[in-house]
């Protein structure tokens, strides 16, 4: 009889924990989910991320009376002992910096629209906007995070992933979930930095990550053939690494391994379709007119919104966007009106070129940030510059495409926008809401891994914000 020692214990425990995952791995893979739910309103999805968070006071979340409280301090019964960052937190005084930026009433809902975002305003009746966000993150990268995975730490799926986890590919030629990381225009803007932390698909396979584009160079590194590869080398040496890869597969039976045969015939396809992607010169100068001049420079906002629409028109099912610079901690009055400029008339032109291309009714567009800005100035108060905090009591989003209901203003924040009075709307609602418009119920739209059925929304509640919907 053969004594069970403590190494063959172990050992023996390891294969068999290791058996259980890789069936845990295999099965969570061929069990995608049944989707969708129920009848979509939408097919894809454009996110305009402003990295850094835009004050609400200088958006749409509009504070008349603040101008009577000057360099007046917030009053306690307003702050309610609520969470400061570290960077007011030491501050004697907490002195209210109303706006300087006048607001029009817009279209005929009669939304209230800064100043600076002169075509937004423009378009205040294709716009849903939600002035009652708030979350619990009060620092960028567990906001950012936060906001875009359902979790505050890194490691879960983004919301491009998720949707390209459930819905799957409409373009078998581009990546189904792309990113672009636009280029801002005032070198004083305070910039937050950001990673492919952001795009990844966490726990799912790698296959739902965001693709990066890039706005210099080749649009996606090592696609195209070194120097005398023709493309049928590279066919062949594609189709010998390939069979390498599936014997790998055959004898450990790794998905990802899949995934990587999968990745490089991806790779393959858009040597061809990429280039085409991104040769913007047959688009019409009616066009470059209604996304401004910086749409033909690379890498500029209007330039990366403009190649949105093309992704969209070429099956991506998920483009997101990121145009950092937002985070007015100080010299608000000259850094934020540049920002405002940089993506104000691109953002409006995207909403209208997709509507007279007939592609709004079945695509989202999301614009906002990660938290709001404090209505008290960060360090030193003048009539003429000030800067604001981080707030995540309140902020400002807007939405608009398929199934939105444009003309509505939704929630409402005290006269201080410093809480909110009327209708909240956490994060995972705007999540859940997003997942809806998809036809996608995010209670059921689960992925199990660790023992636990994942959700993008987490298990705390959350609920479709009914009121923009048509």
């Amino acid at each position: 009889m053969n004594e069970m020692t403590r190494r063959r214990l172990l050992s023996g425990g390891a294969r068999g924990f290791g058996a259980l995952a890789l069936q845990q791995l295999l099965s969570a893979d061929s069990a995608r989910p049944q989707l969708p739910n129920f009848p979509p309103k939408v097919k894809r999805a454009i996110y305009l991320h402003m990295v850094g968070a835009p004050p609400q006071q200088e958006t749409f979340d509009y504070k008349p009376t603040m101008k009577s409280w000057f360099d007046k301090d917030l009053p306690a019964s307003i702050r309610q002992g609520q969470r400061l960052t570290t960077m007011t937190s030491n501050q004697s005084r907490f002195p209210i910096a109303p706006s300087v930026f006048n607001f029009n009433q817009c279209g005929q809902s009669g939304a209230y629209v800064s100043e600076l975002l002169p075509y937004m305003g423009k378009m205040a009746d294709d716009i849903a906007i939600i002035r009652s966000m708030h979350t619990e993150a009060i620092n960028h990268e567990p906001a950012m995070t936060f906001i875009q995975t359902g979790f505050m730490i890194a490691g879960k799926p983004c919301i491009g992933s998720w949707i390209a986890y459930g819905l799957g590919s409409m373009n078998r030629d581009l990546p189904t979930f792309v990113v672009l990381n636009a280029t801002h225009s005032n070198p004083k803007a305070n910039v937050q930095a950001i990673s492919a932390r952001l795009w990844s698909s966490g726990f799912l396979s790698g296959q739902y990550s965001g693709v990066a584009l890039r706005a210099a160079g080749d649009p996606v590194l090592y696609i195209n053939n070194p120097d005398g590869v023709p493309p049928e080398v590279r066919r062949r040496m594609l189709d010998g690494l390939g069979q390498l890869n599936q014997m790998e597969f055959d004898r450990l039976h790794d998905p990802e391994t899949r995934v990587r045969i999968e990745q490089y015939e991806m790779a393959f396809r858009m040597q061809t379709s990429v280039p085409e992607l991104t040769d913007l010169s047959k688009e019409s100068e009616a066009t470059y007119k209604l996304y401004g001049d910086d749409a033909k420079k690379p890498g500029t906002f209007a330039n990366s919104v403009l190649m949105a629409r093309r992704l969209m028109e070429r099956g991506v099912r998920f483009v997101q966007i990121y145009h950092r610079g937002w985070d007015v901690h100080g010299n608000l009055p000259e850094v934020l009106p540049s920002q405002c400029k940089d993506v104000d008339q691109p953002s409006y032109a995207l909403v209208q070129d997709l509507k007279q291309r007939g592609m709004l009714d079945d695509t989202l567009v999301i614009w906002g940030g990660e938290f709001g800005r404090t209505i008290y100035s960060q360090g030193k108060l003048t009539d003429k510059d000030y800067g604001r905090d981080h707030h995540p009591r309140c902020f400002s989003l807007w939405l608009a495409g398929g199934g939105i209901k444009g003309g509505t203003v939704h929630g409402e924040t005290d006269e201080f926008s410093y809480n909110i009075v009327r209708d909240p709307v956490h994060v995972r609602d705007l999540q859940a809401t997003l997942l809806q418009q998809f036809g996608i119920n995010h209670e059921t739209f689960t992925y199990k891994y660790q023992g636990l059925d994942q959700r993008l929304t987490g298990v705390e509640k959350a609920s479709v914000v009914k009121g923009i919907l048509k």
